[in-house]
């Protein structure tokens, strides 16, 4: 029976037969759908060493930094197939999202051997790339000795390939010539709604098109379900504030963070048009967000919306994603629809998060660093993390197109299909990128802040804003 099994696995994995199929035959085995997601992993292993060395670094030991999060589970339950293919060893320190960036940036700062690959965000390469602690991938990427034929850079997301890529020239476009390939694409956030169909059910809500309906909907929440608030964003004071929905909603309208005036960098947070979409999220969430608005990130917008306090979310879909099983309450009540806030666009305008894999530059042992990093972003491995576990939203083309990821995710994730068609083709990081990156945009959460607790108003409070950024940018010569 098992030789039976593997070779229907490899039927499967050249293409002879379709999933649907294999899955009837592994039935009638008597072979499980898990344990036949297991041995179709190790199969597409297998299929995966043709032509190419992967055990050139067999014996080698490798270090890996990881933020607590689905990805990274994912890549731990799949080790054993990486051992097998490539004979390498993997250890891991995994820590909390809160303290996880303070411990790259001490290992990198300190120019310490530990670690070899991390997960990094896109945002903290801006950083970490200029600097000289990362691994410029473009040299892997282009060395067929060190690439297999097999990795398709190309089916991953253009536009996330191009948002982990930066020259390090401050507002130089991001992938834009002389870009510098500093992390590799793993898993992404899209910003859209993610919605409790019980309570749109209940008040013959649609789920909103734009920054109208989204208040208007948000509005009615707050009045008439009986306790849950209308809109849950984030509100703490932190970039992480200003790069999901508010973000998304601020480019939808074609603003800018900044203008590039003769070369130099200048804050636009303080065009007219900028005033007018502030003043419409600061009311938003002054009549419709929650009480404790200003101390909201991921955890307690997502926390909410699983409990059943608000009744929808503009946020990464991931986060709607998560709160939809698990021990949740509203577990099985949510559903997803794509965003588009300024309804003169013509569809959504995501700013997205990435969470990417990156290479110290004071790895001992980059090569066997990079064949590693290239298993993990390749499609065997995203595909068992999409099948299997909780890898959403996968970074490649082909990944979206497997039938089993999508049938689980149509059956018990309405409309998350949808929204991810509907903002793809648009989603990607709509930041100028900057040196000042965090602080700026920290202080402009805190000044957002202001706004909501009425302690200056939105003109106000934008020019105050632009002239502090722009002193800062003038101060370190990129202004």
């Amino acid at each position: 029976m098992h030789e039976k099994a593997q070779d229907l696995a490899q039927a499967f994995v050249a293409g002879r037969i379709g999933r649907r199929e294999l899955i009837r035959r592994l039935a009638a085995l008597g072979i499980a759908l898990g344990t036949a997601e297991t041995l179709l992993n190790a199969t597409a292993t297998r299929s995966l060493a043709a032509g190419f060395d992967w055990q050139k670094h067999k014996g080698t030991q490798l270090r890996i930094l990881l933020n607590k999060h689905p990805y990274a589970d994912a890549m731990i339950a799949d080790l054993d197939n990486f051992k097998a293919l490539t004979g390498m060893e993997v250890t891991y320190d995994i820590f909390p999202e809160d303290v996880y960036f303070d411990k790259v940036t001490a290992a990198l700062s300190s120019r310490s051997t530990q670690y070899d690959v991390f997960m990094t965000g896109a945002y903290q390469t801006w950083q970490y790339g200029p600097a000289g602690w990362l691994v410029d991938f473009n040299d892997y990427l282009k060395d067929p000795e060190r690439t297999a034929a097999t990795y398709d850079w190309d089916d991953i997301l253009p536009n996330l390939r191009a948002s982990t890529a930066w020259s390090g020239k401050p507002g130089a476009e991001l992938g834009g010539p002389g870009a510098h390939q500093w992390a590799i694409p793993w898993g992404f956030e899209l910003n859209n709604i993610s919605y409790n169909q019980t309570i749109f059910d209940k008040l013959k809500l649609t789920p909103p098109r734009n920054m109208e309906e989204l208040m208007a909907a948000a509005a009615k929440i707050t009045k008439d379900a009986g306790g849950p608030y209308g809109i849950g964003v984030r509100g703490s004071r932190s970039w992480a504030t200003i790069h999901p929905g508010f973000l998304s909603a601020y480019s939808n309208y074609g603003q800018r963070d900044f203008t590039m005036p003769g070369g130099k960098l200048k804050a636009a947070m303080n065009t007219p048009e900028s005033k007018a979409f502030h003043k419409l999220w600061v009311q938003m969430i002054q009549e419709s967000g929650p009480k404790n608005w200003a101390t909201y990130t991921w955890y307690q917008v997502g926390t909410d919306l699983g409990a059943g306090a608000s009744g929808m979310i503009y946020d990464a879909d991931i986060l709607g994603y998560f709160m939809n099983g698990g021990d949740n309450r509203e577990r099985g009540h949510l559903a997803y629809a794509p965003f588009a806030a300024n309804p003169a666009a013509t569809g959504p305008t995501s700013n997205v998060w990435i969470w990417s894999l990156a290479m110290s530059n004071f790895s001992k042992q980059k090569d066997a660093g990079w064949t590693f990093v290239q298993w993990a972003s390749g499609t065997e491995h995203l595909l068992f993390g999409a099948r299997k576990s909780d890898v959403v939203n996968p970074v490649r083309n082909s990944v979206w197109r497997d039938a089993g990821f999508k049938e689980r995710i149509a059956k018990s994730y309405p409309g998350y299909l949808n929204e991810y068609e509907k903002t793809a083709p648009e989603a990607k990081i709509y930041f100028t990128p900057q040196p000042l990156f965090f602080n700026l945009t920290t202080e402009w959460a805190a000044s957002l802040q202001r706004m909501v607790a009425r302690e200056v108003s939105v003109d106000e409070g934008l020019d105050k804003l632009a002239d502090s950024v722009n002193r800062q940018l003038h101060q370190a010569g990129i202004g």
